[in-house]
């Protein structure tokens, strides 16, 4: 039996969404050894978009396979229990057709990334938001997304050691909403390259910061060099929101 599930976690504490040999801090792995505990069953949990260190989710999707048919309430109830006291929980659990997976299966992902524009420092949204102190002009910002949005050759932002076949993707969506000291950068496409939301989350600032004007951001696209492109922003201002599938 199939089940897909949604998940939230606070990425603070955690290593990221894979497992690693040296380290037995990923959800992957305490949610494998939560399923586990309650099955008896050793599993391997697929996953819609592996989340690096530091990284949120509020609708993470997953997948795994287990050979007794349990009602879905009881398999969200005993993982949940299991997983404390780990900052992860499972919001809803679907019983799913054999040929659904939760990476291969995903039409659209959509991230967002917090910002908190002040010079105060952070406190309720410590680890949960980047906050920069310089004076950010977000009509500039506004403008540099327009010429993001659509199908690009990404390698200006894309991590050096990024794995992807091919830098060429299609942001669907790009928005950026604002409300006083909070910029919120809202993300879709099909998929992402390693560190993509967060490298132009690094040069969309760098634009608010008035480094450089919004149109320069074709020059950076063009480029096809990561050099051109702003910082790789924190990665606790990032979160996965949800999948469409």
């Amino acid at each position: 039996m199939r089940y897909k599930i949604t998940i939230e976690y606070n990425g603070s504490n955690f290593i990221g969404w894979q497992k690693q040999k040296h380290s037995s801090n990923s959800i992957q792995e305490i949610l494998e050894e939560a399923i586990f505990k309650f099955s008896q069953q050793n599993v391997t949990i697929y996953v819609a978009g592996r989340t690096d260190a530091g990284v949120h989710a509020l609708g993470q999707v997953a997948h795994f396979d287990l050979t007794t048919d349990f009602d879905t309430y009881v398999v969200r109830n005993a993982i949940n229990y299991h997983l404390l006291p780990h900052a992860i929980a499972v919001l809803n659990v679907e019983k799913a057709d054999d040929k659904f997976h939760a990476r291969f299966s995903a039409k659209k992902r959509h991230y967002l990334y917090k910002i908190i524009n002040r010079y105060s420092p952070l406190t309720i949204d410590y680890n949960r938001a980047w906050l920069v102190r310089n004076p950010l002009n977000v009509d500039k910002m506004m403008q540099a997304v327009e010429y993001i949005k659509g199908n690009h050759d990404f390698s200006s932002f894309r991590a050096r050691h990024c794995q992807s076949k091919s830098p060429v993707k299609t942001m669907d969506d790009l928005k950026i909403i604002h409300n006083d000291q909070y910029i919120d950068i809202y993300f879709s496409a099909i998929s992402f390259l390693h560190n993509q939301v967060r490298i132009i989350v690094g040069t969309l600032v760098e634009c608010g910061k008035s480094s450089f004007p919004p149109e320069y951001t074709r020059n950076i696209l063009a480029a096809k060099n990561r050099s051109y492109a702003g910082m790789t922003a924190p990665p606790y201002g990032l979160y996965f929101v949800k999948v469409d599938y």
